[in-house]
């Protein structure tokens, strides 16, 4: 049996979705032109903290909460603003944006560089 690498299926998704550049996430979010939605897990973030204004969506039940006729549906996806994903490092965040674009999502994108990076450009971040 073989299996396509992760980091394989990740470069795929990167060719086919935006990634919009860290700087213009903190600028758009601050102009609460985007909704910024973290998909690490809960445990990610007690640890690392959170971007003030961006909401948590665990990268489980994403396709759930954003899908209008599931039952898990959550309101706060059914937005026309852009749809910014994040994870730790860019790599969760590419392949959910591809599954929310081959869902039928014409206002995705993931945030460049992942929470990481955010930390690294000294962002704001909130520890809980």
């Amino acid at each position: 049996m073989t299996i396509t690498p992760v980091k394989t299926l990740v470069e795929r998704a990167k060719k086919e979705i935006e990634t919009i550049p860290l700087d213009e996430c903190a600028t758009l979010l601050a102009a609460d032109n985007i909704l910024l939605v973290d998909i690490r897990d809960i445990r990610e973030l007690g640890r690392e903290g959170k971007i003030p204004g961006a909401i948590h969506a665990p990268r489980g039940m994403l396709e759930f909460w954003v899908d209008p006729t599931s039952p898990y549906h959550r309101e706060e996806f059914a937005t026309d603003k852009k749809i910014v994903l994040f994870c730790a490092g860019a790599w969760r965040s590419a392949l959910a944006a591809k599954t929310l674009q081959d869902m039928g999502l014409n206002n995705i994108a993931e945030m460049d560089g992942g929470f990481g990076k955010w930390k690294e450009a000294e962002h704001p971040v909130t520890i809980s």
